[in-house]
């Protein structure tokens, strides 16, 4: 093939790859290197044509080959950034990025357009793979290019805003190098505003001192920014919620801080960082559910702040939202990220918490759940109240000699620690060896005599011990109000308190006030609810009895709260409502679909609406679940007497006899 055929062939593959012939093109490129092995054109032909056919391998060596015969040629290099591109094409963005340095390469000293395109792609990409130590000095490039051609002030700031953009999520990497350039980055910004003070140049500040916030050990930094800022725009809230944020991280509430969140609300009445100061004040002031408020309220407002989580947590405990203070740890948790200074302190802590927590709710997946917990925390082993949640642990889980080893090497070595005393007790109490559960509470109590929990399971301890020590008023009833009295949110004491005044010392109205908190204070507490509405029924308080149903079952989840919608169905049936009867008595089968009385007192309720089949259906679903329950077997008889079926009504009527030969609504029937 001469060097006009060679031409002529190429020419061919070239009109071949517009005309979009691919296979065409590549017999072309073939026969031109039988001719000429080496020939350049050719190679890149082909990876282009096979890029087209979706034969990626073949179509990178032939770029290669083609960057072999001649790397400082543009076309190969292309072609295969082009390939690189492809969605279809996958692990290959290291070696993109070295395509696009070779075109930066050589686009360098000709089409500036070009290289600023590439330069684009190459950030991007760097981008997306997290390099931000690379993406930060390809930036800085381009900047330079761009102010080597003389580019005006306003475009150099815009570039400069870009850059603080595409390294915004590099705080989180703790690269001291990316972290600088970051911050140059900030101050190229912020000096090349084009008004000062004005709107643009503002919200540069903030997000200037928003980043400077981020890295520890740039404290000092972050402060004289503030207050640079506050000089310059003494309107704006910002600087201070960000000083406010400094205080609240580092756990100390001094008069500065104080004087910080008041002058901050003063200033702005919604600000998340002054909202959640004052929640840490109200905290430390015994005012929990107004902590709780303001510190929800507060972090709705501010984000990633872990230890507005955890004070939230400790106000959520307090109040004995448990499940709500264990997300609320959780939060803490993934905010504070990895184990490293300041924050370390702040993580064991939230990990205390959320053990103490979970122990609280005293079951065996929550108990496996605060071992992990307690076993993520630095240096546990040397702290006994650790080792004491962890016995605690043990014992909800069921592992009773763990929980027993760490109590006896507690009280060995730390003989005045009131945890080990308790958790020695908690075990007596648990086998219901209630005299020496006695013994170990009352150790408890006299090392640390304002823990609610302690007076409470004393008072258990006596409640269960015998019946003198039931009835006693100094020993049950003084514990219970003790621990009531300290914790005014624990429900379970007036709960104890309900039953004392109820079955001991026969005060209903003081029992029935008993409950009702109890059940204030916790909804789930199904015990103190129907105690509550019992009690209101037999003092004649319908009124009550039914304002605590109604709130109940206002709030019940479709299947929840069976308890609530069978007392108010019954009160409906026996009111002579039997629509509304129907339709509570529906809902609390959603809860149980197996009570059987449930099923009768449905097809009662039918029954009286005039639903003579569906009743029919309720009172034989009552009997197939309890076949002993006479009563549905013969109102279903007599169902089927008023419907005509009168062969099926005598041999229920019959079924019945069998079993109960004289029930005379089945004779007369």
């Amino acid at each position: 093939m001469s060097n006009k055929e060679v031409k002529a062939a190429l020419k061919s593959a070239r009109d071949a790859i517009r005309n979009k012939e691919y296979k065409e093109a590549l017999k072309h490129c073939k026969a031109v290197l039988k001719q000429e092995k080496n020939n350049y054109n050719a190679w890149v032909f082909i990876g282009l044509a096979a890029a087209e056919l979706e034969q990626p391998d073949q179509a990178k060596g032939a770029y290669k080959k083609a960057i072999e015969l001649e790397p400082n040629q543009l076309l190969a290099w292309q072609g295969l950034a082009n390939l690189y591109e492809k969605p279809n094409q996958t692990d290959v963005k290291g070696d993109l990025a070295d395509v696009y340095q070779k075109l930066l390469e050589l686009y360098e000293s000709g089409d500036k357009q070009k290289w600023c395109d590439v330069c684009n792609k190459l950030v991007e990409l760097y981008h997306q793979e997290k390099k931000y130590v690379e993406v930060a000095e390809t930036w800085q490039k381009l900047i330079w290019m761009k102010q080597e051609e003389g580019a005006e002030k306003a475009e150099l700031h815009q570039l400069w805003k870009k850059m603080i953009q595409l390294l915004k999520d590099s705080t989180r990497n703790q690269d001291n190098k990316t972290e600088q350039l970051l911050l140059t980055a900030f101050e190229h910004a912020l000096n090349s505003a084009d008004t000062v003070p004005g709107e643009d140049h503002q919200n540069l500040y903030k997000d200037f001192i928003q980043c400077l916030s981020k890295f520890p050990h740039e404290v000092a930094r972050l402060e004289k920014a503030c207050h640079d800022m506050m000089a310059l725009y003494p309107t704006m809230s910002y600087p201070l919620e960000v000083l406010c944020l400094y205080f609240i991280h580092s756990g100390t509430l001094s008069e500065k801080a104080l004087h910080c969140f008041s002058r901050l609300l003063e200033m702005d009445a919604s600000s998340g960082p002054g909202i959640i100061g004052f929640g840490i004040k109200c905290l430390k002031e015994k005012k929990y559910k107004e902590a709780v408020k303001s510190l929800t309220e507060g972090l709705q407002k501010t984000n990633q702040c872990p230890v507005a989580w955890h004070y939230l947590a400790e106000a959520q405990k307090k109040i004995h939202e448990h499940r709500n203070a264990v997300l609320s740890c959780n939060q803490a948790l993934e905010a504070l990220g990895t184990p490293e200074c300041p924050n370390l302190r702040w993580k064991n802590l939230a990990l205390q918490l959320k053990a103490e927590t979970l122990i609280k709710i005293a079951d065996a997946d929550a108990a496996e759940e605060a071992i992990k917990a307690l076993e993520q925390i630095v240096d546990a082993s040397s702290d006994p109240v650790v080792s004491a949640l962890r016995g605690q642990a043990y014992l909800n889980k069921g592992l009773m000699d763990q929980a027993s080893k760490i109590s006896q090497e507690l009280l060995l070595s730390h003989p005045d620690l009131a945890e080990a005393h308790a958790l020695e007790g908690f075990i007596h109490y648990s086998q219901k060896n209630y005299e020496q559960a006695e013994k170990s509470f009352l150790n408890a109590i006299e090392k640390k005599a304002g823990t609610a929990e302690y007076h409470q399971y004393l008072g258990l301890t006596y409640w269960f011990m015998s019946d003198e020590t039931k009835k006693d008023k100094g020993k049950a009833l003084t514990q219970f109000l003790k621990a009531a009295k300290l914790d005014s949110y624990l429900g379970s004491a007036f709960c104890y308190l309900g039953n004392y005044y109820r079955d001991i010392a026969g005060d209903k109205s003081r029992a029935r006030g008993c409950y009702k908190k109890a059940f204030e204070l916790d909804e789930t507490d199904e015990e103190s609810g129907t105690a509550a509405v019992n009690l209101s029924v037999e003092l004649g308080d319908m009124d009550t009895a039914l304002s605590i149903l109604n709130e109940v079952t206002g709030k019940a989840r479709p299947g929840k709260a069976k308890w609530a919608w069978l007392h108010r169905g019954l009160y409906y049936l026996r009111t002579g409502q039997p629509s509304q009867a129907v339709a509570d008595l529906q809902a609390a089968l959603r809860a149980d679909p197996k009570d059987s009385n449930c099923w009768e007192s449905l097809g009662e309720a039918y029954l009286n609406r005039g639903s003579y089949s569906t009743a029919l259906k309720s009172f034989r679903k009552a009997s197939e679940l309890n076949p002993g329950l006479v009563y549905s077997i013969y109102r279903a008889a007599a169902l089927e007497q008023i419907l005509g079926k009168y062969e099926n009504a005598i041999a229920t009527y019959q079924q019945i006899l069998k079993k109960t030969e004289n029930y005379v609504p089945a004779l007369k029937g």
